[in-house]
This record gives structure tokens, sequence and C-alpha cells, in this order.
């Protein structure tokens, strides 16, 4: 594939020839590499002005993670309270206008409690809700990201008074225009279990009928499909400290963001629900895992960032691949 031929060569520094980056970038690139594009800019300013016309209606997927709704302001940003829902529901017009016709976005959205109180916020959930709603959207599948190395937290409820137990997951809400988008859960399959492979070795099954009312035959979930369908539960610590995004935020002495997501759990949904090629956009680039993970799978990516200090320690993904760059020296 001629896509391949060229990212090969560390040297070339044109795009691919069926790159969908061909042309005259827009001026607010800080780096690029044959794949992708980060952007230096606010994503509805840059949704909004046309900067990214040439992509609408060919993005496939849209995963990203939004400043959470909080009840306090943090450093990177975020909306406080009921207008963060407001906000977020603002996004959904830019995003459909970007999605190919069977596109789909996801959307990681974590917890939040209220003020001074051992009581859970529904922030989180009624901006979902009204994102979902007001912008017609389908509700294909809720998921859960299951972080078992998150430190105890709150901290007040559950280290110091002990009444509560520590929140460790986030809910990622799979929506898109289509109630049939690209989707195939066989790009995900995992590692079957050894009580599965010693029950395809065996050759029979424990058959007969279930309380659930299901007659199992004797031969029922013994074909090898090379792996097990796995569940909407996605568990992935995220417990790296030496990898080479914070190598390089170390070395460099930049400001590490302060709210990262695991590479795997981006490439569970970018194998999920794309294809080589297919095109990703991370409206809210953060650190870049979502475009160096759609890099390595060989999908075209575009972020936008608003923070120039994230941005530039978000190079440190990509190395060499680099073949433009706004802020070289560091």
């Amino acid at each position: 594939m001629q896509n391949n031929i060229l990212k090969n060569n560390i040297d070339e520094v044109a795009p691919p020839l069926s790159s969908p980056f061909l042309g005259r970038p827009p001026a607010n690139v800080a780096y690029s590499t044959r794949q992708g594009r980060m952007l230096l800019g606010k994503s509805d300013e840059l949704l909004g002005d046309g900067s990214l016309s040439r992509f609408e209606g060919k993005v496939n997927l849209i995963f990203t993670s939004p400043p959470f709704p909080l009840n306090r302001k943090k450093r990177y940003g975020n909306e406080t309270g009921d207008s963060y829902i407001q906000w977020l529901s603002a996004f959904g017009p830019f995003f459909k206008k970007m999605l190919a016709p069977n596109g789909s976005i996801v959307i990681e959205m974590g917890n939040s409690w209220e003020p001074g109180a051992p009581v859970m916020s529904t922030l989180a959930l009624r901006a979902l809700l009204e994102f979902q709603a007001k912008n017609e959207l389908h509700l294909c599948q809720e998921f859960i990201w299951q972080n078992p190395a998150r430190l105890p937290s709150p901290a007040q409820w559950v280290n110091i008074e002990r009444i509560r137990v520590k929140d460790s997951f986030t809910k990622l809400w799979w929506m898109s225009p289509n109630q049939r988008p690209k989707a195939n859960n066989q790009h995900v399959l995992q590692e079957y279990s050894k009580a599965m492979k010693e029950l395809l070795k065996k050759g029979s099954y424990n058959s007969g009928k279930r309380p659930s009312e299901h007659n199992i035959s004797k031969t029922a979930f013994l074909r090898d499909n090379g792996g097990a369908i796995p569940s909407n539960v996605l568990t992935y610590a995220n417990t790296q400290s030496a990898d080479a995004y914070q190598t390089y935020c170390r070395e460099n002495k930049l400001q590490l963001h302060p709210a990262r997501m695991p590479s795997e759990l981006a490439k569970f949904f970018i194998k999920f629900l794309t294809e080589p090629d297919d095109i990703v956009l991370d409206p809210f680039g953060g650190s870049n895992t979502t475009g160096a993970a759609a890099e390595e799978l060989e999908r075209f990516w575009i972020s936008i960032e608003a923070s120039e200090d994230y941005i530039k320690g978000s190079r440190g993904r990509f190395g060499d691949r680099i073949t433009q760059d706004s802020f070289p020296e560091v």
C-alpha cells in the first residue's frame, strides 16, 4: 500500500499520496506527522470557523475526553456546575458536521462529587444525557473504564473518615447519528480464558437447560473464533511512569497533563470502530494519547488542544515521526 511505503521512509516528509492532508495546511498546525496533525486553538472555534471544512463528513470516529464536569476550576480549563452541561451540548452540531454517515462519537466522562460533602454529583450523567438528547444521537452502548490502580479518592471520605470506597471508574458513551455505525467486535477480541481453551481442546460442553431457560447443546460455544468477545467493562491500569511522553516532559521540564488516559483505552475504540486509513478526531487533545494511538494503528488523526504547554509535551509521543513542528525548541 502506498501509504505504508512512504511511512517507512523516515527521510520522506511528504504525506502519503492517499492522505487527507494533501494540500496547504492551516496556519494553526502545531506539529504534524504523515498520519496526523495537532492543531493549536479552541476546538469550538476551529470546528466552527471553517478551518477543518475539508474534513466535514469524513471523520469516522470522534474519540475524546473533555475536561471533567467538576465543581471547581482546574488549571486545564474545565467549565463548572450546570454551565458545563450547556457547554458540552454546544459541541454536538460541530461533531455531527464532521462525522461520516456511519461515524461514531465516544466521550469519556469522569465522576464528580458535591463540594464539601460525601455525595456524588449527577452532573456527569446529566451532561451526557443532554448531549445525547439535544443532538439527536443514538446511545449505541455505554462502557465503563475500570482503573484498578487508581489512588483512593475522594481522600477525605475514603482515607480519613472511611465512609466511602474509592472511586475507580469513568463512563464512556458510544453515540452516533446512525443506529448502525461502523463497528466490528472481531477487531477487539480478547484471549480466551484458560477454562475456554481447555473446553475447546476437550471438544464437548456441559450441556443442558440453564436457569435462564436456554437449552445448551454439547457442541455449543465450541467454535474457535480466535478470541472472546469483550464486555463493555474495560479494565486498564493507568500506572505508567516512564513512557516516552513522561520521559520527554521530565527531560525538557515540561508540564505533564493531569488527566491522561492509557493508550490501550483509545486503541480499543479505534480498532473497534474504524479501519486503517480512517480519520480519528480528538477535539480535546491534551497530551494527544488519541493521536499517538491512531498513528500506531495506521489511522489518520486530527487533535485540537488550546494549551501550548500541553502540545509541547505531547510531541514526546512521536519522536522522529514529526515532519513539521511549530515548537521545535523546548
